[in-house]
Parts: structure tokens; C-alpha cells; sequence
């Protein structure tokens, strides 16, 4: 179930206002919303908590965890940046698609629910991305994601797993 984490805040937020304006008024609390602020402040120190160490992990990774170990990408030159993101250089579409597409491959192995869940989380992430970019994203981009998620398609019909919506 995907929900808008923008409205779920906001439910959040009015039913924090709710409980703190019966607090304020003196009215006793249900239970109801005792628990109820029990969840809120859970659910907000979960998500904290995973921005900490979402950003933890993603400072740690470095260029060399995925298996460059060319020159560093500010020292580069115009050719050897053109090099590295043509179509089979290390950033290039056929490489790139295939770590992203491997990832979920190697972790899932035959299961379909893992490929699938592992299908999902990709093109989740690349909605992200493409938010988080502003808008579209280079075409390379899509091209490589779809070739990613093709590879990803394959396996699950090899295993007989049906993909209703190749493009969710």
C-alpha cells in the first residue's frame, strides 16, 4: 500500500493538534488518543532514525564499492568522462543496467517475491530520483532503467511469475 507521505503527515500533524488542544483545554484523553500519540511519536522517531542511517550508509559508499577504480571523477578530462558514460563504459547504459539489475538478481537468487519486490524498489527509486532531479532525467537514464528492469522481467518469467504492469 503506497501512501502520500506528505498526507500522512499531515494526518499526523491534525491529529497531534486534536490531542494537544484537549490536553490544553483540560479535557481527559481517551485511550484512543493516547495511543494514538504513542504511534505519532513512534512512527516519527522510526523515521528519523532511518534518514540518520540512510544517510550514514550512503556517505560510505564510495565509487570503488561498486567496482570503479579508475581515475577520480573531478580529475577526469572532457574524453575520459565522454569514455566512462558511453555506451559501455563503467557509467555507460549496459554496465550500469546491469550492477542495478545484478543487485537484485544476486540478493533475490530464484525467489519471485524478493525479484519482485526488488523490480518495485528500483523503479520507486528512479521516480525518486527523477523528483528529486526536478523533472526528466536524461534520456541515458530511462534507457538504463528499462534495460535494468528488463533483465530483472526476464528472470520472472523464467520462473513462470507473471509482470502485470512492466511499467509501474
Amino acid at each position: 500500500m503506497n501512501i502520500d507521505n506528505s498526507l500522512m503527515s499531515n494526518a499526523y500533524q491534525d491529529m497531534t493538534k486534536n490531542i494537544e488542544k484537549k490536553t490544553d483545554d483540560s479535557k481527559s484523553l481517551s485511550a484512543k488518543d493516547i495511543s494514538n500519540q504513542y504511534l505519532i511519536e513512534y512512527q516519527k522517531q522510526i523515521a528519523s532514525e532511518s534518514r540518520v542511517e540512510t544517510s550514514r550508509q550512503a556517505d560510505m559508499l564510495s565509487l570503488a564499492d561498486i567496482g570503479y577504480g579508475g581515475k577520480p571523477i573531478a580529475e577526469l578530462s572532457q574524453a575520459e568522462a565522454k569514455e566512462i558514460v558511453s555506451e559501455d563504459g563503467f557509467f555507460g547504459i549496459t554496465q550500469t543496467s546491469e550492477r542495478i539489475a545484478n543487485f537484485v538478481l544476486n540478493g533475490a537468487g530464484d525467489d519471485v517475491d524478493k525479484l519482485k519486490a526488488g523490480r518495485e524498489g528500483i523503479l520507486r527509486g528512479f521516480k525518486e530520483a527523477e523528483e528529486m532531479w526536478g523533472g526528466k532525467l536524461p534520456d541515458m537514464s530511462y534507457e538504463t532503467i528499462d534495460k535494468a528492469v528488463e533483465m530483472i522481467d526476464k528472470k520472472l518469467n523464467e520462473l513462470g511469475a507473471s509482470i502485470l504492469d512492466s511499467n509501474a
